[in-house]
């Protein structure tokens, strides 16, 4: 959250420490071998981003087809799916870019970065603060059921919330649209990365990054979960293992799988400050960022199941949609699942007549 991926840049970038200090060559600085990392950067990003993309993209376009299509009966939670959705889609819309940088140099021009950059981190603030509005608004509506803000859960309220979270986003997101920076290297490579005009910049931008998508997400989570189970566990309801569950599944994927990305985060930093230099460190970190961010992008692709599948009201609201769009599809799936019926049906009375026979 960079303004750009951080896998995506070159090795050559003296920003990440990639220059070190050879003992053995009186003192001059050589810059370390990364091709390996760079090989394996433009197969390994270019299909995962790939992945990510696709499956993202249609959990996440379902989830918006479905919730606009019946945005009459819609209340303050489905305003929150919605925006959520949207974010991750915006987020998914920067990743083909940041595919084709990896593979390629970047070709899109200076003005495409600053815009890639701000689908980038906007749709990745927006995704966060969206699930911590979410959690808020369970806090409330369990803990506090009595509350004017519980009473007032209306879709008007979720847009007003909304609007205030995409305003949140923006100004979160503006210090890495601002950095966004088109640069050429010595090797002719163009790439578009973030440009840190001081020391001081760089350790704003990476201390915005773990309190914005770690420390103050788990804090808040970690306070209203809190308060959340004890409360249903006091409710005389049948429901409310399944929603402990939930809750429990939503926290723990959260931050499992943005958890190492934080945590290389903060070893990247530490080598730009100088506190661990070697190319072995370099190269290591380079290859480990490739695989936790990856695996903490691939977290919006979750987000459409743990939010909305899960679902009851939402997952029948699918089931009809696609019902209507595709009723041929539904018909032969049908067709087939009773043809597989009668089959089994069929098998396993031969077989009851063949044992009694043969008994």
């Amino acid at each position: 959250m960079t303004g750009e991926p951080l896998q995506s840049n070159s090795s050559n970038d003296s920003d990440y420490g990639d220059y070190y200090k050879n003992d053995n060559s009186d003192n001059v600085e050589q810059p370390c071998n990364n091709g390996n990392t760079e090989a394996f950067s433009e197969v390994f990003l270019t299909t995962l981003y790939s992945i990510v993309f696709i499956i993202g993209f249609i959990g996440n376009g379902l989830v918006v087809w479905v919730l606009i299509r019946y945005r009459r009966k819609s209340n303050m939670t489905d305003v929150c799916l919605l925006n959520l959705a949207i974010s991750d889609l915006l987020f998914l819309v920067s990743l083909p870019f940041w595919a084709h940088s990896a593979m390629a140099d970047w070709i899109f021009g200076k003005f495409m970065c600053h815009t890639v950059t701000a689908l980038y981190t906007l749709g990745l603030h927006g995704s966060i603060f969206f699930m911590v509005l979410m959690t808020v608004d369970r806090y409330v509506i369990i803990v506090h059921p009595h509350s004017i803000f519980s009473k007032n859960r209306s879709a008007k309220m979720g847009l007003v919330l909304a609007s205030f979270v995409w305003i949140l986003s923006l100004f979160a997101s503006l210090p890495d649209i601002l950095i966004a920076h088109e640069s050429k290297e010595m090797n002719n490579s163009t790439y578009c990365r973030s440009h840190y005009s001081s020391d001081a910049m760089k350790t704003f931008i990476y201390f915005k990054i773990n309190v914005l998508s770690l420390f103050l997400p788990l804090i808040i989570m970690v306070y209203c979960y809190a308060r959340i189970i004890p409360t249903l566990i006091n409710l005389k309801s049948q429901k409310r293992h399944k929603i402990i569950r939930l809750i429990l599944a939503v926290v723990a994927v959260y931050f499992l799988f943005w958890t190492p990305y934080n945590i290389t985060l903060l070893l990247l930093f530490m080598q730009t400050q100088g506190y661990i230099q070697s190319c072995e460190w370099d190269n290591s970190l380079s290859l480990t960022m490739q695989w936790v961010e990856t695996i903490a992008f691939s977290h919006c692709c979750l987000n459409p199941i743990i939010y909305g599948f899960v679902g009851e009201k939402f997952r029948g609201e699918v089931i009809k949609v696609v019902k209507e769009q595709f009723p041929m599809c539904i018909r032969q799936c049908s067709s087939f699942s009773q043809q597989l019926s009668e089959r089994k049906a069929s098998t396993f009375s031969r077989s009851n007549e063949y044992s009694s026979t043969h008994m």
